[in-house]
């Protein structure tokens, strides 16, 4: 297990992240639990989760995937050994029954929701905390276009500074070690980082935003900001809903499978995708991997990627999902990656 450094911080975190936003709905307690356990024996001691969780989000599950660590870490221990992650959620998609719809990123929504992360989780601090997407309205989870309706119709949103001055006041009481950004763009990203700077705050350590041989927007603006200001990537999604895996294949929707349950994760479905998929896929044959081998492979090895959020809905998943990490990708392989690419770039953004 290679680890890299948290931004500027002093920290080191693997560069395999568990993703657990199926605890709770895909996966029970006791299957995640299992899950946490093999991930800890295998160095991955990086755990994300969000107060949204688990997905899709409903009133009746909100706030168990939190419940299941917080239940594990008071059979377990050892809190001081693992680097715990969670979000806030914000407005438009967090759902009206999470704080009565009050989510908004202001100091008192920011103090209630981890008033509760923390109630649930069992622990008195959370080492990264993230805002889960932004308060405004501009482009995450697949939006495609800026224009002048989302200009012209853009609501009062809480000012960047106020949310930074509450994040870094809940880090001064130790209720947060640090913090970060989720599904952000480059002109946010830079917001928080200067405001840091000419303010005096808490500097922002990551951006957890999607990242895969379907949706490489990241490297466009995103990638630079990584090199210059010290901010990595927490890469999620890295096998697209499940597309990189090759499970979808020519139609092929097994059960149990997150795009089979949920309807709405149709993101990587397009035509343009799944041509895409197939090229993968016939790529990694052609040199012997397995398609999920090749698209972690690749996201690990960008520079900008600080850490790779992987999630499984079994066990034989985790593990295989972890040994790709082993695997880098020679030259001719990542050649081939860049001519499809050129042919059909970011068809799933």
């Amino acid at each position: 297990m290679q680890f890299k450094p948290l931004g500027d911080s002093s920290i080191l975190v693997p560069e395999i992240c568990l993703g657990t936003m199926t605890f709770g709905e895909q996966n029970t307690q006791q299957e995640a639990f299992l899950q946490l356990n093999y991930a800890l024996e295998h160095g991955l001691n990086f755990w994300d989760t969000a107060e949204m969780y688990p997905v899709p989000p409903k009133p009746e599950t909100q706030g168990r995937t939190e419940t299941i660590i917080g239940n594990w870490l008071a059979q377990h221990g050892g809190r001081d050994q693992l680097f715990i992650a969670s979000k806030i959620a914000g407005p438009s998609q967090g759902g009206s029954h999470i704080r009565d719809g009050q989510t908004r990123f202001t100091a008192n929504e920011i103090a209630s929701a981890l008033d509760d992360s923390l109630k649930r989780l069992q622990t008195d601090y959370i080492d990264l905390y993230q805002l889960h997407w932004p308060q405004r309205n501009t482009n995450f989870f697949g939006k495609l276009g800026y224009g002048n309706a989302e200009a012209l119709d853009e609501k009062p949103i809480t000012a960047l500074a106020d949310t930074l001055l509450a994040l870094a006041n809940e880090v001064k009481k130790g209720r947060i070690r640090h913090i970060g950004l989720s599904n952000e763009t480059p002109w946010g990203t830079m917001k928080f980082i200067h405001l840091a700077e000419q303010l005096g705050l808490e500097k922002i350590v990551s951006v957890q935003n999607p990242y895969n041989l379907l949706n490489r927007s990241y490297e466009v603006g995103m990638a630079e900001i990584a090199k210059y200001e010290g901010v990595g990537l927490l890469a999620y999604s890295p096998l697209a809903f499940g597309y990189l895996t090759g499970k979808f294949r020519h139609g092929a929707r097994p059960a149990n499978a997150r795009i089979t349950l949920f309807s709405r994760f149709s993101r990587y479905s397009n035509p343009e995708s799944e041509w895409a998929t197939e090229q993968y896929a016939l790529l990694a044959e052609q040199h012997g991997l397995s398609l999920t081998q090749m698209a972690l492979a690749f996201v690990k090895q960008q520079f900008f990627v600080t850490s790779t959020i992987i999630g499984a809905t079994n066990l034989d998943q985790l593990k295989e999902n972890i040994a790709a990490f082993e695997l880098d990708l020679p030259s001719e392989v990542i050649q081939g990656i860049e001519a499809i690419h050129r042919q059909q770039p970011n068809p799933a953004p």
